[in-house]
This record gives structure tokens, sequence and C-alpha cells, in this order.
């Protein structure tokens, strides 16, 4: 291969079927380097965070309606922004060789002496049928596969299948694309020898908390796809292995199937839910409203640094969040300092989640109310008497009764901010459209400011749009529920205890639904 002096690197990758949980870590790793991403439509949205801020992202999306680039003019472009020196992610459903048109792709960045590698990816037609239940090969009934398209119309005089070798010679048949031609498919694999009886399933959306699975005997898998209007993108698969389903499914029967949950925690918080919501089976949705960022120069800077320096003097530091301990801790670092600055000083916090990012920093938690409300905090709190010294680092607008109970019972208390909360620059339109779509099932808030942004970015402040009745909320604790409602919110669910754990029970309680035939 000839290489160009400043040629860049065209990275083929496969994105996998949907699920971007099963993306590759070499998938991951070439996203986050490239330059500029090139993308087709089936990509999840979670797949492109790992880009990075500053590279250019190109939608390439196909539809079999519409083709926002041809085949030729993506790879134009692939070769275009590869001798432009540029480090390029072609980003894939499934696998880039598996009706990817990634061949065609490689060849022409080949022809034009553009550096490629070729990144696979987990492959729709294996992938897909597994998440519903379905082994596309089985010791028992199944020792041969066949991946076809189906997007070749079956009903042409001069096909390039040979159906009476996959009608007859084959166990397991998965077709891609093939929704528009599932009746000629069937009857084409029927004419040639394949019983009508066989069973068939049609996966929609397959992998994505969307999916939706019909199931019927080959001869009448199209009639019943047309009745549960089964739409692109889905897969048929056709042999004696859809039987295992009854036996086998397992992603679409979790508590939360098919239930869409926003998430409003800024994006560095909202791993924890997010991931306890998917295990149950819900879509995230995740729409971060605020973002913490670390204190500017200036005076709140200046009495955090100052407090430091004090800091031998003060008998406990309660921290109320993980963010509080995150920015505390970190400033303590910048300005040379390590955890033993804490020695000898009692920490208190307030919830589970709290404890566990101090001890995550090597440091023991002396006191952490039985519940986790600014109330229970005062009450229980262990030395409410006369001069002792409390230090409490957090954000700069949150709640005062903590500091003030504790100073009636004579607490010297000192609150200084150590970080700033900022409303997100979140993008509203798609998710306005699936509010107003009735695809969004409930809102979380996990505090005052995630409730306050949320109304402002998704436009709840205007007389012209409205929180649907369908949808349900549910807060983390009183002082957020108060906060809803004020803002003219239902609250439909308070988390008890207040942690990320009752979010996710209310969430159970609300949504939860039996397991209930196909879909």
């Amino acid at each position: 291969m000839k290489v160009t002096a400043g040629t860049g690197k065209v990275y083929l990758v496969g994105a996998g079927p949907g699920d971007p949980g099963l993306l590759t870590l070499k998938a991951a790793k070439a996203i986050a380097a490239a330059d500029v991403i090139v993308y087709d439509r089936l990509i999840h949205p979670a797949v492109l965070r790992h880009a990075r801020e500053d590279a250019e992202l190109i939608y390439a999306g196909k539809t079999p309606e519409r083709h926002t680039l041809k085949q030729e003019e993506i790879n134009a472009l692939l070769v275009s922004r590869g001798r432009d020196g540029k480090v390029v992610a072609r980003v894939k459903g499934g696998d880039p060789f598996v009706f990817g048109r990634g061949g065609e792709e490689a060849e022409a960045l080949a022809a034009a002496g553009v550096p490629f590698e070729v990144i696979p990816g987990i492959t729709s037609a294996i992938a897909v049928p597994a998440y519903a239940g379905i082994p596309v090969t089985h010791r028992d009934c199944a020792s041969s596969l066949a991946i076809v398209t189906g997007h070749e119309d079956p009903a042409k005089e001069e096909s390039s299948l040979d159906w009476q070798a996959l009608a007859r010679g084959v166990d397991t048949l998965v077709f891609l694309m093939g929704v528009g031609n599932l009746a000629q498919i069937a009857e084409r694999l029927i004419a040639n020898g394949r019983p009508g009886g066989t069973p068939a399933a049609v996966i929609e959306w397959g992998t994505r908390p969307e999916q939706h699975t019909v199931t019927a005997p080959l001869e009448a898998i199209a009639q019943a796809a047309e009745e549960d209007a089964v739409k692109p993108p889905a897969i048929l698969v056709v042999g004696e292995v859809v039987r295992l389903r009854e036996k086998l499914r397992w992603f679409d029967i979790r508590p939360l199937s098919g239930r869409h949950v926003v998430v409003t925690r800024s994006r560095e918080q909202a791993s924890e839910l997010t991931e306890a919501l998917e295990s149950l089976g819900a879509g995230v949705i995740e729409f971060p409203v605020i973002s913490c960022r670390p204190l500017e120069d200036g005076p709140s800077l200046e009495r955090l640094d100052r407090a430091i320096e004090e800091l031998e003097s003060y008998d406990w530091v309660v921290f109320t969040s993980v963010n509080g301990v995150r920015f505390f801790l970190d400033r303590i670092f910048r300005l040379g300092g390590d955890v033993r600055a804490l020695a000898g000083i009692q920490i208190g916090v307030m919830g589970e989640g709290t404890r566990r990012a101090v001890e995550e920093r090597s440091l023991t938690v002396d006191f952490v109310p039985g519940r986790f409300v600014g109330e229970s905090f005062v009450e229980e709190f262990p030395e409410k008497r006369p001069g002792v010294r409390v230090l409490i680092p957090r954000a700069e607008d949150a709640r005062e009764l903590i500091p003030e109970q504790l100073r009636r019972h004579g607490c010297e208390v000192d609150v200084v901010p150590c970080y700033r909360t900022v409303a997100a620059d979140t993008e509203a339109a798609e998710l306005r459209l699936m509010l107003a779509a009735g695809t969004v099932d409930a809102v979380t808030f996990t505090s005052s400011s995630t409730v306050r942004n949320f109304v402002k970015l998704a436009g709840l402040d205007t007389p012209d749009f409205r929180l649907p009745e369908t949808v349900k909320v549910v807060s983390i604790g009183p002082v957020t529920s108060r906060t809803a409602r004020d803002l003219g919110l239902p609250v439909h669910a308070e988390a008890d205890p207040h942690t990320i754990g009752g979010v996710v029970q209310a969430l159970l309680e609300l949504l939860a639904r039996p397991a209930s035939g196909e879909g």
C-alpha cells in the first residue's frame, strides 16, 4: 500500500447491534481518538459520547426510503478526510463486514492509498436473537447457520440466492433488513421445501429497550408482523431454535422492560442510577440539566482555601453530597495536601452515596443519620453543644437547614462553597418530542436544582407546553418534592430511603409490570 506523507487513517468500526454496552473496548478507543466520526442511523447516542468534544460528527444515515449520503459519497468522504491527515472513525451498526458495505469502503480506501483498520463489531444476526432468548445454534436442533440479506426482492426472476439450499440445507436462517419482504421470503422458503410450520420470529429494535418480538409459524409470520405493526430495523429468524424462546426469554421480561425513564443528574453522576435502571430493563434517557464545576478565582475560592489552611481547628467536617467530597478533597490535593490533612477530625455525611465517596478516599465516616434528610442529621448529630466547630463544604447555593439548626445548639459552623452548579447546555428538542409522543414513562429528580433546570430546559415554564399526565415524577426526597410542586409538577413517588436505591425502588413500584405475551 502506497502511503502519501501526511495521510491520516480510517477505522471501519462496528458499533454492535444497538445496546451501547455491546460496544467493544477497541471500538470505543478508536472513536475517542478520532478527529472525524462518520456514523449511521442506528448508532445509539451513548456510543457517540466516547467522541472528543472537538471531533467533527458527520451523519451518513440511511433508511429504506432515504439516503443522507449515497455510498459513493461516503467512500469519497472517507478518502478525502484520510488524505487530509485526519483520524477517521467510520462507525457502523453491527459489524462493518456483515451487510454493512464495509468491504466497499475498505476497497475505496485501499485504492486511494489511505491506511485503514477494521474493528469488527457484534453482529445483530447473533446478538439480536440472543437478546430474544433464541440461540442461533443448539446441539439438539441446529448445527448450521446462514445469515442472509432480506433486502433482495425474492420475487424477482433472477435471484442471487440459492433458495433451495437455504430452505433445505441450513438449520437456522437469519434474514437482515427483510421486514418489507417478509411475505415473499416465507413463500420462497416454503416453495423450496421449508415446512410452513417451521417456527419463525421477527425481532424489532433488537438489544434496545424497545425491543419487540413476534413469533409465529413461517407460513403466518408476515401476517403476524403486520398485525403488530413491526417496522425496520428488524430481523427474521427461521428455525427450530425459535421454540427455545419460551424457555430462554430473558431480556424483555425484566421488571422495567419497555419503560423509558429520564435521568436528570449531571453526566458525571448519572452512571449509578442509569446502570441500576438498565439492569432492570428500562431505557434510560440521560438528560443532564446541571453540571458541577470547580470554583473560579474569587471570594468563594479564597474562603475555601482559608478553611483548608485552618482545617486542624475544626472538630467535624460534614459532607452533604458526593460532589462536596470530590471537590473539597481535590482542592486539598491541588494545594499540596492529602488525606492526612483530616487526621483527628471527625467526618459526618448525608447518605450512603456520600459515605462511599468518603471511604473510597481511604477516610473513615464517623456519623451518618438513619434518615437522609437535614432534620434527621441535626436531630441525631452526636455533638450538638457550644464550642464544637463544624466545617460544611458544599455547593454555592445549597440548603441552609443543617448549619442553621446546628448553630441553634451552639455549634460554630462555617459553610464554605467548594463547587458550583450551572445549568447544562443540553439540547431539549428531542426530549420534548418524546414527551409529546408519550414514549417517556417517568422523570427522576435528585435535587432541587435538577427540578428547576429541567423545567427551564424542557420549556415547562412556558404556557405552550406541559408535562403529559402519563409521565410519572419521582423525587429523591422531601426538599426536592417541594421544589417540584412549587414549580407545578406533580410528584407521584418519593424515594424512601432518600437514596439512588430508593429512587429505583420507587420506580419499580410505579412502573414494574408482569411479563405478558410477546413483545
